[in-house]
């Protein structure tokens, strides 16, 4: 009798762990490198309080979509609104989408290097003619909308000779000395020990990028999916969001 009831205490504790394990599940998550110091730090407290994992995959935007487009699986995006409304419309993801962050575009040199003033729209234009070299991700949301800004304020001539369309991260390349100055969004700066931020594009001339979240229509893991995006838009998310260089919404 004795060892009957211990065989069936050990049992009814291995049944729980059993269940847990059965019921655990893990999504892909395909996202935006701007948001890439936000997910590394929140996906482990969404494993440690469901028991799911999380594999995640990092590139600019532009670039997943195109592996999307292409067939690569996944249970969820987060990508450039405008790229997430996209899959939306073709039936690639759920039309209920979540913005999670969105963040500005910040000028970095390596740390250490003199200041330039970019507190104006005219200082801005003056340390990027000034700089022996200006950088930015040639995939990125924000390269695309800093090759306008350059026609409009007409200097992209000027800086022609200077620029380099960096295929990894402007950051990096502010920190490693590959660039003078790099522009990308500012939670792609902040990770860098040797990149500082010299601060935003002065607000009449900044662009904000929105992230937004989606779930595969062909997800097998669609509710935990869905339990992930709600973790990221909760509001014990939202310190992490700014910690990294990001506004949350």
């Amino acid at each position: 009798m004795k060892t009957r009831r211990v065989i069936a205490a050990i049992a009814g504790l291995a049944l729980p762990l059993l269940v847990a394990q059965a019921q655990a599940a893990e999504i892909k998550v395909m996202a935006s490198t701007a948001v890439k110091t936000v997910l590394e730090e929140l996906v482990p407290q969404f494993e440690k309080a469901t028991g799911d994992k999380v594999a995640l995959a990092f590139a600019p935007a532009a670039v997943l979509k195109k592996q999307i487009d292409q067939g690569a699986a996944f249970d969820v995006a987060i990508l450039t609104r405008p790229l997430t409304d996209g899959l939306a419309g073709e039936g690639k993801i759920d039309t209920t989408r979540t913005t999670i962050a969105h963040a500005g575009i910040g000028v970095a040199i390596r740390k250490g290097a003199p200041k330039p003033d970019i507190g104006t729209t005219e200082a801005f234009k003056r340390a990027l003619l000034g700089a022996k070299s200006v950088g930015f991700t040639a995939a990125g949301a924000s390269g695309v909308y800093l090759k306008t800004l350059f026609e409009k304020l007409g200097i992209a001539d000027d800086l022609k000779p200077k620029l380099k369309l960096l295929q990894g991260g402007a950051g990096e390349a502010a920190a490693n000395g590959e660039v003078e100055i790099g522009m990308t969004q500012i939670s792609e700066i902040l990770p860098y020990a040797n990149a500082e931020l010299v601060g935003p594009l002065p607000a009449d001339i900044q662009s904000y990028t929105y992230f937004t979240a989606g779930v595969s229509a062909a997800s097998k893991e669609a509710d935990v999916a869905k339990a992930f995006i709600r973790f990221l838009a909760a509001p014990a998310a939202l310190a992490v969001i700014k910690a990294k260089g990001m506004e949350p919404g």
